[in-house]
């Protein structure tokens, strides 16, 4: 062989499983955020590929994992991710800084002997990506470091097949002692010893101990990798940096090296390392015999797939499902809060709200829209009109279609066109009436109204938030009794012309009577600071009457919400936030509210919570007032909850066959009755103050 003979290598192919890239996304959202530092992440290489494939290096689903271990038949590899914000960064960032710095961790794992405690360390890759979570767009580029020391390496003769240099009864000693790696000796790279046709299998750091034994006893002792090239006259990459350790840590001691490149493939059930490789190389005279030479020159970055240094690209939106397309959207804008403005947000406890929406008009689609961008999962629409030709332009889940012969319910249009618009939400649409106060319930109807409220309960039973959207004041009476009574969250939002209300009711915990009858010495006064969530008032507590019917003999403007457009989505856009704020707070619906601004109460992950907000459009301008419980509350004082407990349905149907029972079960009948005449203005009174 003449002296122009060297070893050339095959280098690494990298291949990425699409797997990895789905595991990638949730760990860049839950875990990297913003950070660039560098992780680790795992590699591994088989030397059983068949002939023609090229030498991977693979990197797997589960390739993040910190306890991740290679498969008994793969070789493990050491690597380094460093992943970028934008793709600007991407492209600026200095490649060969980032391949020196992976370089400078090889050279010093060589030096330091920790390559040779852990041998997979020559293996060590580095990836370098941007992930475009949007368009689920991936760029990436693989560096596989190795050093040109030996510049070249001489070979002392042609590489030759084990076939020819051993008998069939050595290569089968030999394969049964390679079944043993992976246990105490690294299957990447080791020492094996032969003697006859008896082999031994050894650390790799045991090979100058073994060749010093050696001298004078019939043993030849070999350096082997598990070779993942599958060319018949070239190793593959992982000898380069082998070579490298040995050049630098035993070539002063001696110049030839007898390597094996193991490749064994399994046809049939049978194991056959036949087309494995003997190489001998002469390292001799590399290395001066002064202190450790300063680190080599390197190279290492892979070629694309058009054989361009540059990097690959993989487009996963294609082959991905849409619907997990939109899951992982809507999931990517919400962990996006975590990463700067708000990293202790619990987005899992608002995903898993029921949400019941009482009311599928104006502000029921818009609530049930906000609900959605906060990625609530199951949402409950219950309304019992027809989309009509006015809905449309001002309630936004419905379309021109949903009007036609007579018009779809609302209630299962809004629920299909959520589905629509979000495949994973479970949207449900139920028709049914909620009975009122002061609307009389003839004899024939009692069974209906009777079906409509065990509808509603049960309804109410199976949701964690009731939201109360509709568009009259007595129809939000009965679900505040019940939400009450079942210990439910309970807001209600409700619009003027150019104003609206949004409110959360106190929250009843399912001991508050008890604490009520033992902490009235904590009932919180005019002059209190702050209100407990428990203490709260609902939507009627600041009323003196009891709800009744305020549909009859009105007019057409009367009877419709006639409202500025914006007010509705203003509503629903602060009636959604509360409820969020109230989820992220620590005590929930017990979360205290303050009577003013300058008072401080305790704050969640996205601020105090209001009890109340009213919003004038006409000004421009927001109020948040809070308010205690009223003792003689029509919808949430003690006595209307216990008449509701003890006679249920009974007492439902007297109160909506006369209003004025509530007023009588409330208290309200009586406060009346106490009230000095000489308190009360009437119109003649106020018309002589003005004339005087």
């Amino acid at each position: 062989m003449g002296e122009t003979a060297i070893l050339q290598f095959a280098p690494f192919s990298s291949a990425v499983e699409a797997g990895f890239w789905h595991q990638f996304t949730q760990f860049k959202l839950d875990v990297l955020h913003l950070s660039e530092e560098a992780v680790p992440i795992a590699g591994s290489y088989v030397n059983s590929d068949a002939p023609g494939l090229p030498s991977r290096l693979n990197v797997e689903y589960d390739a993040l994992q910190r306890d991740r271990l290679p498969s008994k038949l793969s070789c493990a590899a050491v690597g380094t991710l460093i992943n970028t914000n934008t793709l600007e960064e991407f492209r600026n960032r200095t490649k060969q800084e980032l391949l020196k710095t992976s370089a400078c961790g090889l050279w010093d794992a060589i030096n330091s002997d920790r390559a040779l405690e852990n041998p997979s360390l020559l293996s060590s890759f580095l990836m370098f990506t941007f992930a475009d979570l949007k368009k689920y767009h991936y760029y990436y580029w693989f560096a596989f470091p190795a050093f040109t020391l030996p510049k070249t390496i001489p070979l002392v003769k042609e590489p030759q097949n084990l076939s020819a240099k051993l008998t069939t009864e050595q290569s089968a000693s030999l394969l049964l002692v390679c079944q043993g790696l992976g246990t105490d000796v690294d299957r990447g790279f080791f020492t094996i010893t032969q003697s006859g046709n008896e082999f031994c299998i050894h650390p790799l750091k045991d090979y100058p101990q073994l060749r010093t034994t050696a001298n004078g006893a019939n043993r030849d002792v070999y350096l082997v990798f598990s070779d993942p090239c599958t060319l018949p006259q070239n190793p593959g990459w992982p000898l380069r940096n082998l070579l490298t350790l040995v050049t630098l840590k035993w070539s002063k001691h001696w110049s030839i090296y007898k390597i094996l490149c193991l490749r064994v493939r399994t046809r049939h059930g049978v194991q056959d390392a036949s087309h494995s490789l003997f190489v001998d190389v002469d390292l001799g005279g590399l290395v001066g015999q002064g202190n450790t030479p300063e680190m080599p020159p390197f190279l290492g970055w892979e070629r694309n797939e058009r054989g361009k240094m540059g990097p690959r690209l993989v487009n996963l939106s294609a082959s991905m499902d849409p619907t997990k397309l939109a899951e992982s959207a809507v999931d990517l804008n919400l962990k996006l809060m975590r990463w700067r403005v708000a990293p202790q947000l619990d987005l899992p406890i608002i995903q898993n709200t029921k949400c019941l929406l009482l009311g599928a008009g104006t502000l029921g689609c818009s609530v049930a829209r906000c609900l959605l961008g906060w990625g609530v999962r199951q949402i409950s629409l219950v309304d019992s009109g027809k989309v009509s030709f006015s809905n449309p332009v001002r309630q936004n889940l419905f379309t021109f279609n949903d009007c036609l012969d007579g018009g779809k319910y609302k209630a299962t249009a809004a629920a299909e066109s959520l589905a629509e618009i979000y495949p994973k939400v479970n949207s449900k649409g139920v028709v049914v009436n909620i009975p009122m106060p002061g609307h009389t319930v003839g004899e024939s109807l009692v069974e209906q109204v009777r079906n409509d409220v065990s509808t509603l309960e049960q309804l109410i039973d199976e949701h964690d938030v009731i939201f109360l959207l509709m568009d009259s004041r007595e129809s939000r009476w009965l679900p505040t009794v019940l939400g009450a009574a079942k210990h439910k969250l309970v807001l209600t939002a409700a619009l003027g012309f150019d104003s609206y209300l949004v409110i959360r009711h106190g929250y009843r915990t399912k001991d508050y009577q008890s604490e009520a009858s033992t902490s009235s010495s904590k009932c919180p006064t005019a002059l209190s600071k702050q209100i407990p969530g428990d203490m709260l008032g609902c939507y009627f507590c600041n009323d003196v009457v009891a709800p009744g019917d305020s549909t009859h003999d009105r007019t057409l403007d009367q009877q419709c919400t006639v409202t500025r457009p914006g007010v509705s989505y203003l509503a629903a856009a602060h009636v959604t936030e509360l409820l969020v704020s109230l989820l992220q707070h620590p005590d929930k619906g017990l979360a205290e509210a303050r009577v003013n601004d300058q008072v401080d109460v305790k704050e969640g992950e996205l601020g105090p919570v209001p009890h109340s907000i009213r919003g004038f459009l006409g000004r421009h301008q927001l109020l948040t007032p809070a308010s205690t419980a009223f003792q003689q509350c029509s919808g949430c004082c003690d006595k209307v909850i216990s008449a509701y407990r003890e006679e249920g349905f009974e007492f439902l149907l007297k109160v909506f066959n006369s209003s004025t029972h509530l007023e009588k079960v409330s208290g309200l009948s009586e406060l009346h009755q106490c009230i000095d005449d000489s308190q009360v203005i009437t119109p003649e009174d106020y018309d002589a103050v003005i004339l005087d």
